[in-house]
């Protein structure tokens, strides 16, 4: 392809362009790192794209699933010398990006023919200038180049490109050629420049030039940029997370897989999508920890399932007590039937009693004595727990092991896992494993459990993770919320981080739940899952379990981490019933099923938070409706302070609802079908703990809506 790179120096042995593509968006970290959709999203990418003096510009956004044809679609000025069009993502995996453009030479010079046509001056001259370029179009064949020409394919490792257009066949290319030199010859002809005048501005022309337009001297963009698609669940979903131990009605007894089967059903009709199950493996007892970890176990205490390891096995096998792999199998197959992904912890660690800490004790580091160094995260110490040495000088087998435990659990089934603590393993060592076990299986999906600093979350979502763990749980006035939403909504971090919230893990219990009951859980629960496209809770969360080890902990008392819980489900004043009907919100209302139109609204009460969602409005969707609200956008108007009545005004965005300013509508809370009309932009609410909470509102913008 005719033409140089922005940034290259210009090959004079050929004519270099004239046009600039500069600042392609997005891109993340120059294109170090891909940006992030889902299956049916749209992707919508804009440049910088201008060239000397006055001529006009065309180009178009090419794109292409990973080693497939590539795709184009004609850029729209956005004004400013900034240029966009997006594409729809229809395959999971990876796709590449990139834009071309150049000068438009029938556009330039037929805006140049009207402006002095229009003023009266004489226009032989540009009439067979234009007749020229007729001319050299209809020679041209319609097809779009094939971008494997650029040098930049070779950066992207890919070995070619797409072909040429057949979708025309050489009769049509024959038919528009002579219908350009018919157009030609009118403008050359004697007939009045009238008349020739209104052949070069028949739409027709417009319409077959632009589909032979002259790239010759086009110029591309840097290089391509890539964009990685994930399945839905990747975007969207809501988890449960529990210890199947803890499936039983007998604290002596351990709950098994075949009772977490039995409780799948209670679990579907919560309306979760994804049930993850802390550590299923094997637990050594050297150091095993006691209740409340305590340093000693007493005899019977079951011990933490982050300490994996024993004479039965390690990260491939099942604790005996908890069943088999056949049983697992049936898990997942049962779980399936519901429309229930199972997810599976994975914690690259092992116990002083694991098979590897005795086979391949290269693997961990040691002391001066020799003895292997358990784990420490000053003061606090974990002698139930051998950290893995990336370090050794054996890490490739290391590393190829530990790849090899998540491609044995993908073999039986699990799709998503939820990694623990990655921030304390090697940058590398992720991107290397998630694209390994992608390139594999590209449906995978994996969430960092990375509760650390700012910078080193957002280089793991970076590396590869699909989901991220965040700091909802420490954001509680609607003031954090609204600036911490915005950051992972409104800035770069969007392209490639996203958020799960999680109302409440095993190792999280926040000051707001323990101190503001029953209120506070209902609101977390309802931000939790309207704000984020996916969230979670653990077990116990419904049951509104609040008790800490002691104050100031954000540990629980009875940690299930260290013993069996067994739990009455459905005991008086459970959580279940607003549960189930938030859910049934989320799956009938494709606005909660995205991150990216999240928009506050003003409100004259600090304590309130009122935002909305809308559902996209490109792409292609590829669920059914779920209700005639499908396409509704939802509003949310929560009180974040669970212990004192909060009330004030909500303004409404009158304009973009297509709303007059007198004009009374209808507001529906989804979660109690209450209806009220309200009227003008400023209108009152009241939330009271002892009552409610929050409310989520569709508007209807006729009084008459049903």
């Amino acid at each position: 392809m005719a033409g140089v790179r922005n940034g290259d120096e210009p090959n004079l042995a050929r004519k270099p362009s004239r046009v600039v593509i500069e600042r392609m968006q997005p891109q993340i970290d120059c294109g170090r790192f891909p940006v992030k959709r889902t299956i049916g999203e749209a992707l919508f990418v804009s440049a910088d794209v201008f060239a000397d003096g006055h001529d006009r510009l065309a180009g178009v956004l090419q794109y292409r699933h990973w080693h497939g044809e590539w795709r184009e679609v004609p850029l729209t000025s956005l004004g400013n010398d900034s240029w966009g069009a997006s594409f729809t993502v229809t395959q999971i995996g990876e796709y590449e990006y990139t834009m071309e453009a150049w000068i438009d030479q029938f556009g330039s010079w037929l805006a140049a023919l009207s402006a002095k046509a229009d003023a009266g001056q004489d226009v032989e001259n540009e009439l067979i200038e234009g007749a020229e370029i007729v001319e050299r179009a209809a020679a041209t064949v319609r097809q779009p180049p094939s971008p494997a020409k650029r040098a930049s394919a070779s950066l992207a490792g890919a070995s070619g490109g797409g072909g040429p257009d057949t979708t025309d066949d050489g009769s049509r290319q024959d038919e528009e050629a002579r219908r350009l030199l018919e157009i030609a010859a009118v403008l050359r002809s004697d007939l009045a420049q009238a008349v020739r005048v209104a052949a070069a501005r028949d739409p027709e022309l417009a319409r077959l030039m632009t589909s032979r337009p002259d790239r010759s001297a086009a110029a591309t963009a840097d290089r391509p940029l890539k964009v990685m698609v994930d399945p839905v669940r990747a975007r969207f979903g809501a988890w449960y997370e529990l210890f199947a131990r803890s499936c039983t009605n007998d604290p002596e007894r351990p709950g098994t897989l075949r009772d977490v089967e039995r409780r799948l059903s209670e679990i579907a009709d919560l309306g979760f999508d994804v049930l993850y199950l802390a550590p299923i493996h094997p637990i050594g007892s050297t150091n095993r920890k006691g209740r409340n970890n305590a340093l000693r176990a007493a005899a019977g205490d079951p011990g933490s399932p982050w300490a994996i390891g024993s004479d039965a096995g390690g990260h491939t096998a099942i604790d005996p007590g908890l069943g088999t792999l056949d049983d697992f199998d049936r898990l997942v197959a049962t779980a399936g039937h519901l429309g229930i992904d199972i997810a599976l912890d994975l914690a690259f660690q092992v116990s002083p009693d694991h098979p590897w800490t005795k086979s391949q004790p290269a693997w961990f580091q040691h002391r001066a004595d020799g003895s292997i160094k358990y784990a420490e995260n000053p003061p606090k110490k974990y002698q139930d727990i051998y950290p893995f040495d990336f370090e050794t000088d054996d890490w490739r087998a290391l590393w190829d092991n530990l790849r090899d435990v998540v491609l044995f659990w993908v073999a039986h089934g699990v799709r998503i896992f939820r990694v623990d603590n990655p921030h304390t393993k090697p940058f590398a060592f992720w991107e290397w494993l998630i694209a390994d076990v992608r390139g594999r299986h590209p449906d995978v999906i994996f969430l960092s459990e990375a509760f650390t600093r700012p910078k080193v979350m957002r280089r793991l979502a970076k590396l590869g993770f699909n989901q991220s763990y965040t700091y909802f749980t420490w954001r509680n006035t609607a003031e954090e919320l609204k600036e911490y939403l915005t950051e992972l909504t409104r800035t770069e971090t969007q392209e490639y981080l996203r958020p799960n919230f999680f109302a409440n893990t095993p190792d999280i219990l926040h000051e707001y739940l323990q101190r503001g009951g029953r209120p506070a859980f209902e609101v977390r629960l309802i931000l939790a899952a309207t704000l984020a496209a996916s969230y979670g809770i653990y077990s116990g969360f419904e049951l509104c379990e609040n008790v800490a080890v002691r104050p100031g902990s954000e540990e629980y008392l009875h940690s299930e981490k260290y013993e069996i819980r067994p739990r009455g489900w459905n005991q008086p004043g459970a959580l279940n019933e607003l549960i189930a009907r938030v859910n049934r919100i989320r799956r009938e209302h494709r606005a909660l099923q995205f991150d990216s139109t999240l928009a506050f609204h003003e409100v004259d009460n600090r304590a309130l938070l009122w935002f909305s969602k809308t559902p996209p409005s490109n792409g292609v969707d590829r669920f059914d409706p779920a209700g005639p609200d499908w396409n509704a956008r939802v509003f949310v108007v929560a009180n974040t302070d669970p212990h004192t009545m909060q009330h004030g005004r909500v303004r409404v965005p009158l304009q973009e609802l297509g709303l007059g300013p007198h004009q009374p509508y209808i507001v529906e809370d989804l979660l109690d079908e209450a209806r009220y009309t309200w009227q003008g932009e400023w209108n009152y609410v009241k939330l009271d703990p002892a009552e409610r909470m929050a409310h989520i509102f569709i508007i209807r913008t006729r009084v008459s809506d049903k």
